[in-house]
């Protein structure tokens, strides 16, 4: 068997074919405890070693397809941005697996990481802070096509950075000026062309409208739909807009305290929740017509991740929890309506 047979998993969706991204037990710890010598403790008058870790991301399980747009959702601080910096290789992973097109990923060193470069690319969050300052527009566009295609005349780049400016709704003459001198819209713009320009087939957003105007937070969402549709482009998409989740994405995966409590299609998570706290986060939804029940209102704290509890992450505030869900870490089991919930009590029937 060669080695790249060796890298894939038989994995397969719902139409038989093996998804784009696939994440298997993913984990990324941070440490608290500074260098070896900040470790060291006296506990019983012996030196001891004291270790602390902030829990990110525990476990995490997710399938991509082609040319699908998949939400992660949740609250801040539940690992929803770590997930997308994990899989860009932004962040090394602490355990589990990532497989792009069936190959393993996670392990490689950067420069055999370089061809998937090319192929994922990510727009993040902050546009007043992911472009380089000390760059034109035209310099910042040239980047990633003078390091993905070396072999390209100046003319070629010239009319590519030319026609993805243009593709985002930038004016090409402005490629003179500097990021400051540009709105946050036309900044977000830039950066999605920048992220256009070397032709990917994936793209990993990090809430790329949550920090803009909700008048530019439409135009910005729509250009990525239409990029979407143009480009058969398929997306992780990082946001904790549940509004937008419901216009823009294809499944969306529920996060909470670094798991995943639901993945499901977008119209089945709105329709009917499984999850109690997919349940509580829908339901804090404002709507002029309201029909849905009244807001849920969690009781207690979230927990802290440097400190999980056990079982469930989620028992502490869950109104249905029993002795089982403090005890025993629920897994994601997929459902007759192909929604995945991790929730014993949907599993034992009792929700």
């Amino acid at each position: 068997m060669s080695a790249q047979a060796d890298n894939r998993i038989p994995v397969r969706d719902a139409d038989g074919a093996e998804p784009l991204l696939q994440i298997r037990g993913l984990k990324k710890r941070f440490s608290l405890s500074g260098d070896f010598l900040d470790q060291l403790r006296f506990k019983k008058g012996r030196l001891v070693r004291h270790q602390e870790h902030v829990h990110a991301i525990n476990g995490v399980n997710l399938d991509i397809a082609r040319g699908e747009a998949l939400c992660v959702v949740g609250e801040s601080g539940c690992g929803k941005s770590t997930v997308a910096r994990t899989v860009m290789g932004l962040l090394s992973p602490s355990e589990g697996e990532i497989h792009y097109d069936g190959a393993r990923i996670d392990h490689l060193s950067s420069r055999k990481l370089l061809p998937y470069r090319k192929r994922m690319q990510m727009i993040f969050q902050n546009p007043y802070a992911s472009l380089n300052p000390r760059m034109t527009i035209q310099q910042t566009l040239e980047e990633p096509l003078r390091l993905h295609h070396p072999e390209w005349s100046r003319a070629q780049v010239i009319d590519k950075v030319t026609t993805v400016m243009q593709s985002v709704g930038i004016d090409p003459d402005w490629g003179k000026r500097f990021g400051h001198e540009f709105s946050g819209g036309q900044r977000q713009r830039i950066a999605i062309a920048r992220a256009l320009a070397v032709d990917p087939e994936f793209i990993v957003a990090d809430e790329p409208i949550s920090a803009l105007d909700v008048s530019i937070q439409a135009q910005v969402l729509n250009l990525l739909m239409d990029a979407q549709r143009e480009r058969h482009l398929t997306y992780l998409f990082i946001t904790h807009d549940l509004a937008v989740v419901e216009h823009f994405g294809t499944r969306v995966a529920v996060m909470y305290l670094g798991t995943v409590c639901e993945v499901a299609t977008t119209a089945t998570l709105f329709d009917k929740p499984r999850h109690p706290y997919t349940q509580a986060l829908l339901s804090a939804i404002p709507r002029l017509k309201d029909d849905r029940p009244q807001h849920i209102r969690l009781s207690g704290e979230v927990p802290t991740p440097v400190n999980l509890p056990s079982g469930c992450v989620f028992h502490g505030r869950c109104p249905h929890a029993n002795a089982r869900c403090k005890q025993e870490i629920p897994a994601l089991v997929t459902q007759t309506d192909g929604t995945r919930v991790a929730c014993h009590g949907v599993e034992e029937g009792r929700l």
